[in-house]
């Protein structure tokens, strides 16, 4: 089943007195571009939350969002007056001034105020943090489904045009090869006196051969059953764009080759049908 690259996710849990969020947004992209942002606390888990997220995402461009916040852990303000005191040293034996003056200037200096906690984050937070954000994906896997049902209509519905259309150009081909047997036939009663009837019997077994449009039928006819297939694929989006550009192919040359107004009219309706599942084709998984 088709699944969308847009999607959101969003799961919270707490534990005890302390919250953990995790936000999960996608939007297309040709490969993975994952951008994490974690809360100082939790970093020495990004690697791992990383890979977690990149199996399961896939692609596109996905935005993760964790927030932490913990009563336990709350932070205290400490002033390291030996650091403040040799800042206040140094400040002396070069400047002139009050003392309180002094000190507002050190406390601006780095390390001058440390923010102590009083207990640590432990390797359990890792364990939840994957918990949370699995519960986030699970969300973002809903979103993608649902925005998929609908790419994959959309896409069958475009794809359909073109499998009608070319039930109408095989039902017009034989009037086509016929006219064109008979246009020359007239041409050749016309010349009958001025050429080599040998010579004009090739030419115009080559002139058949050479606006024949049957294999690029068959081909167009395979190529939409693998649309078929693999639409059905989870992560099928690439694969799509590729059958896309072969039904293209064949599609245009089938116009450059009919020399018939109605298949000409059935082409450019098929080509319309086919812009359509390219851009959507660009919004699928």
């Amino acid at each position: 089943m088709v699944h969308s690259m847009t999607g959101y996710g969003r799961a919270e849990k707490t534990f005890d007195q302390e919250t953990l969020s995790v936000e999960i947004k996608s939007l297309n992209s040709k490969n993975l571009d994952l951008s994490v942002r974690l809360p100082q606390a939790l970093r020495i888990f990004e690697l791992n939350l990383r890979k977690h997220l990149s199996s399961t995402v896939i692609r596109g461009k996905v935005e993760v969002f964790v927030q932490y916040t913990s009563q336990k852990l709350a932070p205290q303000a400490q002033l390291n007056a030996a650091i403040i005191e040799e800042y206040l040293n140094q400040i002396n034996a070069i400047a002139q001034g009050e003392r309180l003056d002094q000190l507002a200037l050190a406390l601006k200096l780095p390390d001058a105020v440390s923010q102590e906690k009083e207990g640590a984050i432990d390797a359990l937070w890792e364990e939840r943090l994957l918990e949370v954000s699995a519960e986030a994906l699970k969300g973002l896997e809903a979103f993608r489904i649902q925005e998929g049902a609908e790419l994959h209509a959309d896409l069958l519905r475009n794809l359909q045009i073109i499998e009608e259309g070319l039930e109408r150009i095989g039902e017009m081909d034989p009037e086509r090869g016929t006219l064109q047997q008979e246009k020359l036939r007239e041409a050749l009663n016309a010349l009958e006196e001025k050429v080599d009837k040998n010579r004009f019997e090739q030419e115009l077994i080559y002139y058949l051969e050479k606006f024949d449009i049957n294999e690029e039928k068959v081909r167009l006819k395979n190529h939409i059953a693998y649309f078929k297939t693999t639409i059905e694929e989870k992560a099928s989006g690439k694969k799509l764009g590729f059958i896309a550009q072969e039904l293209g192919r064949e599609i245009n040359t089938i116009g450059s080759k009919a020399n018939h107004a109605n298949i000409q009219r059935e082409v450019v309706q098929m080509k319309d049908a086919l812009e359509k599942i390219k851009e959507q084709a660009l919004n699928v998984l």
